[in-house]
């Protein structure tokens, strides 16, 4: 059933309400049966887990947007509860809501690693850099549980491939240890996306998800310990937190990024629907003015799926933004990079890590 905006979402949850599938066949909508019940608040909104015994771990792309052409995600859902993600309508795939669901039916994959191996192993597996948080943050709370990510990055390891990843969670530091090694051959790269230095608007628009002061520390752990890291400021919402473009590459550079890329912010299907009725709860006086610009730079619409622009927008604003971006990389040294990170070495891969190895002349 779809929640209402009347109460304030539960307690470190971003959305509002829980918008229905858009595959759905049927929709329930709140009814006052006189009794007053929609005038009670909402229950709390535990989390729950669910196993999905996929059939694939490697997910492939072709789009020109994105600088990798396979990934791996280790959840479906996401408890950090951003409010803006673009893969809350990829839960209606599941029959769920991309509103509150998103956030609290997280979906694992028991047989994972499995799947990798079996998939690395495959005779013509061509070699190329995966990434992990293509879709969901592989370092959310779950991941502390579950630790799919880090025996992932354990696969990885062993076979000599190289991994690129996006995160915001600060559980990223306990694999230092893999990720140092992985760099150590140049097989690893990692992008921490800083949204605001603003604590308020950051719990109002990722309740879940770590503190700006702490994303900042998790680069200058990343970088002393010698891993390629940059910043992606991701999403860029107009009249939100564009302003801070300047102060994020300033405070991204200071902890220690080496390069830095930016996102417009997307909303495609349920996301709409969902962001505009956050925004008129929390930022009432400037939600018009919010998705006004965003249309500006979308073609008129909320959403542009389109390769090419879906990213970055078209117009005079969307412009701006990137040159600002841009300006504000080489005034701190950093290089502003559509790539999002250094290239890796593929050359290194084993298909079979147990298998015997012919010894370095040198």
């Amino acid at each position: 059933m779809e929640g209402s905006a009347k109460h304030p979402p539960p307690k470190g949850r971003g959305a509002l309400s829980n918008r229905p599938s858009r595959f759905a066949a049927t929709e329930a909508v709140a009814v006052d049966d006189g009794w007053g019940s929609l005038e009670e608040p909402p229950r709390a909104a535990l989390t729950e887990l669910r196993a999905d015994h996929a059939r694939h771990a490697i997910t492939y792309n072709r789009s020109p947007d994105i600088p990798f052409d396979r990934s791996i995600n280790s959840y479906q859902g996401c408890e950090h509860g951003c409010v803006y993600c673009y893969a809350r309508p990829s839960h209606s795939y599941w029959s769920l809501g991309a509103g509150l669901d998103f956030e609290t039916r997280i979906i694992h994959k028991p047989n994972l690693v499995q799947l990798l191996e079996r998939e690395l192993r495959a005779p013509g597996y061509v070699c190329q850099p995966i990434n992990l948080g293509a879709n969901t943050d592989p370092y959310q709370p779950v991941e502390r549980e579950l630790r799919s990510t880090r025996a992932v990055l354990e696969s990885l390891l062993a076979h000599r491939h190289p991994v690129t990843l996006l995160t915001k969670g600060t559980l990223i530091l306990r694999d230092l240890d893999l990720l140092t090694e992985l760099a150590e051959r140049r097989l690893a790269s990692v992008l921490v996306s800083l949204t605001t230095l603003d604590d308020e608007l950051k719990r109002r628009m990722e309740p879940r998800a770590a503190a700006p002061a702490a994303r900042l520390r998790v680069i200058e752990s990343l970088a002393r310990a010698g891993i390629p890291v940059g910043v992606l400021h991701a999403p860029v919402i107009p009249a939100l937190n564009d302003h801070e473009l300047e102060r994020l590459v300033e405070a991204a550079a200071g902890a220690g990024a080496s390069h830095v890329g930016h996102v417009l912010l997307r909303l495609p299907n349920e996301l709409e629907a969902l962001f505009r009725e956050w925004l008129a709860a929390h930022y009432p006086e400037r939600a018009a003015r919010v998705m006004n610009l965003l249309c500006e730079m979308r073609g008129g619409r909320a959403n542009d799926p389109r390769f090419g622009a879906r990213m970055r927008g078209t117009g005079p604003y969307a412009e701006l933004i990137e040159r600002r971006v841009a300006a504000a990389a080489r005034r701190h040294g950093l290089e502003y990079t559509r790539s999002r990170g250094p290239r890796l070495d593929t050359s290194q891969f084993l298909p079979d890590p147990g298998a015997p190895r012919q010894a370095s002349l040198f």
